[in-house]
């Protein structure tokens, strides 16, 4: 599976159309409460579709637009989620991720899709990910300060039996068939082992997480999030010499991961990430406040939105749960600020937070007492 990542972003920024339709929703995991997804997606569906009629389209033209998203309202689907849905649907365009963010209920019909509600995944005390290792299970976890889910390996080995199966495994593994966690089923071969001890061992290893490595590649293309290790001591530094994502965190955690649910590993990265999350936002805060005055910060919209559009924008500190609807005029750089939402308006706060990401430039998606300056949007320039 895919993880949300600039390039989606992208795509769905990309996106123009008169009737754009964002929907977000928080999901329920436990199998009790999921009976209640359905009912909340099928409130937002006829929100949306009231919305569509508002924008003039007849009601039967607004139905088969949302039809995709109807389709996907089946038992099957709800017994799969994370924290979060959001929908994006287009005349010409459908997609929807799960995600571990616990949205607001939430319908936006607008022009272009509407994405803040997934800033979140880009930015400090945002989105981090763990990788649990052990010689007979590979796990990875997306995660956020709040929640936490395991993504599904396709292409990544999930053991070292099943990545040196074809290596010459009678001269370098020794294997025995025991029966997989969770019970009966296909019997799984295990490799047996106590620690590196020799130089065959530590190289089949290495092989192992090389492959492990060489898997996560394309899963992790364009991620930018902290990545935290966790397995017995003496498998991390080799896990280390395999990797090649930049942004693994020193820190680890130690132990035997299998032994271990989400929730606890969860509850252990969070300790290591927490302080790389709130050294950067503070650096950023200080920087910001030491530079009032001099041209290099700006705190009205009407300048920001220009200067994140035409790349000027190095970091952004843009309020949760707060929208300021608007127009800007590329050609002009002029921008339009109105107090309610109106005809070809789009949220100015999202539309400068996507550009400033899409730019190489951060975002800080806050409290809206916590945007320095006590202002309603603050942000950084590179010139």
């Amino acid at each position: 599976m895919n993880l949300f990542s600039i390039d989606e972003l992208a795509i769905l920024t990309a996106e123009t159309n008169t009737n754009c339709v964002s929907i977000y929703m928080p999901t329920y995991k436990m199998s009790t409460e999921t009976l209640q997804n359905p009912i909340r997606f099928k409130n937002l569906i006829r929100d949306a579709e009231e919305k569509l009629i508002e924008n003039g389209l007849r009601p039967q033209e607004a139905r088969d637009l949302l039809l995709p998203a109807q389709e996907l309202n089946e038992y099957n689907f709800w017994q799969y989620q994370s924290d979060g849905l959001a929908v994006f649907i287009s005349k010409n365009f459908f997609s929807y991720y799960t995600v571990p963010i616990d949205f607001q209920e939430l319908v936006v019909v607008t022009e272009r899709f509407h994405l803040k509600p997934l800033m979140s995944l880009f930015t400090g005390d945002g989105q981090f990910y763990i990788l649990a290792l052990s010689q007979n299970l590979v796990r990875l976890f997306q995660a956020t300060r709040f929640s936490i889910r395991e993504i599904e390996l396709e292409d990544v080995p999930t053991s070292i039996a099943e990545a040196l199966r074809y290596d010459d495994p009678e001269k370098n593994l020794q294997f025995h068939t025991g029966t997989p966690q969770g019970g009966s089923g296909d019997r799984a071969a295990i490799f047996h082992g106590h620690g590196a001890g020799n130089d065959d061992e530590k190289q089949n290893i290495l092989r192992y997480f090389r492959k492990v490595n060489d898997g996560l590649q394309e899963l992790f293309k364009n991620q930018k999030s902290p990545l935290i290790l966790a397995g017995v001591d003496y498998l991390l530094p080799i896990y280390r010499q395999a990797n090649s994502y930049s942004y693994l965190v020193d820190e680890g955690i130690t132990g035997n991961p299998d032994q271990l649910k989400a929730e606890e590993l969860h509850t252990q990265a969070w300790q290591i990430v927490q302080p790389y999350f709130e050294e950067e936002q503070n650096e950023a805060i200080a920087y910001y406040q030491a530079n009032l005055g001099t041209g290099k910060t700006a705190n009205s919209i009407k300048e920001i939105v220009p200067a994140a559009y035409y790349q000027r924008v190095e970091s952004l500190f843009v309020p949760v749960g707060q929208q300021k609807w608007g127009m800007f005029n590329p050609d002009t750089s002029s921008v339009q600020v109105h107090s309610e939402q109106k005809a070809g308006d789009e949220d100015l706060m999202d539309f400068a937070a996507l550009h400033t990401l899409l730019n190489g430039g951060t975002v800080y998606a806050v409290e809206p007492e916590q945007v320095p300056g006590d202002a309603s949007l603050a942000a950084v320039l590179r010139y």
